[in-house]
């Protein structure tokens, strides 16, 4: 009898051991994993923001308008700002044990359910679409609230406002539920820009040093990059299916062929250029930083939407308006945008020998790819010269580069290779 009572402690002992270990409470701001690299769960989690940016994106492919254009914008900005929120909790927060995972699955499934409804989530699915939203951010809110708890008084000051955005946004797309469509639209325009604002001024009033738990760390950044990767999938999916709609005619998949160099061209000037490298210390630099990647993203997913209308209409010589406008705007804010994410890195002012012409480069480049969609060519001819204007940045970057003072190594790394 005694020996099976010792055993019985013993088991459970085990049983509460295990379950400590396994079910502990989240990261508190300080608490830093040095050398933390992307885990397999935040890569599977990334996977089915795959599937609602390609649902975004469907509903651009199909219908290329300014008003569609629009609608694109807003939805997609909503989307990001999901993403950035567990992207950035998981950062500051998550471990490698059950708790976390559970509700990275948990997030993973309400992501899906949402994914079923955002191509149609400024028409018939709109409600079911801001609801299920809605849910996603009060999941995100109870996280946040959860690591507040336990956090040290002083980050509350930070925490606390960003917690009730994240409510207040949350509780406004439930209720966005029960209006028209075209002002719930409005409603959730308004939703993307308070967060863009709240962000920004979060940052300049919080952000005097980036020592803390709250800089962009080497995961942090890599996660970023990893999303942008996602975007770029979506100018492969835009060739394959106008390719596909084409009918795989000859001209056609030149085309498409020819488009895919644009995607290639936007890898080779974000990871050249702006990717993988530290984000400055300086006050604003980091809130510049998150919100750039917003327009850069974007863009890229609305160019692969717009793909589709250009390889699907190569062979009649001519896309319907105003796609060749639209691709060329969507590629000219990309480009721009690259250039206020340099200003953002901890090398603009120490490598400014570098980033300062090829941010000039950069701006000419979007001015010339706009006048190219004016002009509106042939699609095939205007995919090509898109693709030559920003492989003529870029190759003009590198020259300024390796011309410098600096060794052949690209500025700023964060200590992993961009290729």
């Amino acid at each position: 009898m005694p020996d099976r009572v010792g055993r019985r402690a013993v088991s459970w002992a085990s049983a509460g051991a295990f379950g400590r270990s396994f079910w502990q409470p989240p990261r508190a701001h300080g608490d830093v994993i040095v050398g933390r690299e992307v885990s397999f769960l935040e890569l599977f989690y990334d996977l089915v923001y795959v599937v609602v940016v390609g649902q975004a994106a469907r509903h651009l492919s199909e219908e290329v308008t300014w008003a569609a254009l629009g609608r694109f914008t807003v939805v997609f900005g909503l989307i990001w700002f999901a993403w950035v929120n567990g992207a950035i909790y998981h950062d500051l927060h998550g471990r490698a044990e059950g708790r976390t995972r559970s509700y990275v699955f948990l997030q993973m499934g309400v992501l899906a359910l949402l994914a079923v409804f955002t191509g149609g989530a400024t028409a018939g699915d709109g409600p079911a679409f801001a609801v299920v939203y809605a849910i996603y951010l009060f999941l995100l809110g109870w996280l946040w609230y959860s690591v507040r708890r336990q956090d040290d008084r002083a980050f509350r000051r930070i925490t606390t406002p960003y917690i009730l955005g994240v409510l207040v946004s949350a509780t406004v797309m439930a209720l966005s539920a029960a209006l028209p469509d075209g002002m719930r639209l409005a409603v959730w325009a308004v939703v993307v820009v308070g967060w863009l604002v709240g962000i920004t001024v979060l940052d300049w009033r919080n952000g005097a040093t980036r020592d803390t738990s709250l800089s962009a760390s080497e995961s942090m950044i890599e996660r970023f990059d990893l999303f942008t990767i996602i975007v770029l999938g979506e100018v492969v999916v835009g060739v394959v299916a106008g390719i596909a709609d084409a009918g795989r005619t000859p001209v056609a998949v030149v085309t498409g062929i020819l488009g895919l160099g644009v995607g290639f061209a936007y890898w080779w000037s974000y990871f050249d250029f702006v990717g993988a490298r530290r984000v400055a210390s300086r006050r604003g630099a980091l809130s510049r930083w998150v919100v750039g990647h917003l327009p850069v993203t974007m863009t890229i997913a609305a160019t692969g939407a717009v793909m589709v209308s250009m390889v699907d209409h190569a062979s009649s010589g001519h896309a319907p308006d105003p796609a060749p406008l639209v691709l060329s705007l969507s590629v000219a804010v990309g480009v721009l945008a690259l250039v206020v994410l340099a200003t953002s890195l901890a090398d603009w002012h120490d490598l400014a020998e570098v980033y300062r012409p090829v941010s000039v480069a950069l701006g000419v480049a979007a001015a010339v790819v706009l006048g190219i969609g004016w002009l509106a060519p042939p699609p095939w001819t205007q995919i090509l010269l898109v693709t030559l204007v920003l492989g003529a940045v870029w190759f003009f970057g590198m020259v300024t580069w390796f011309s410098s003072t600096r060794h052949g190594q690209a500025p700023g790394r964060t200590g992993r290779p961009s290729g």
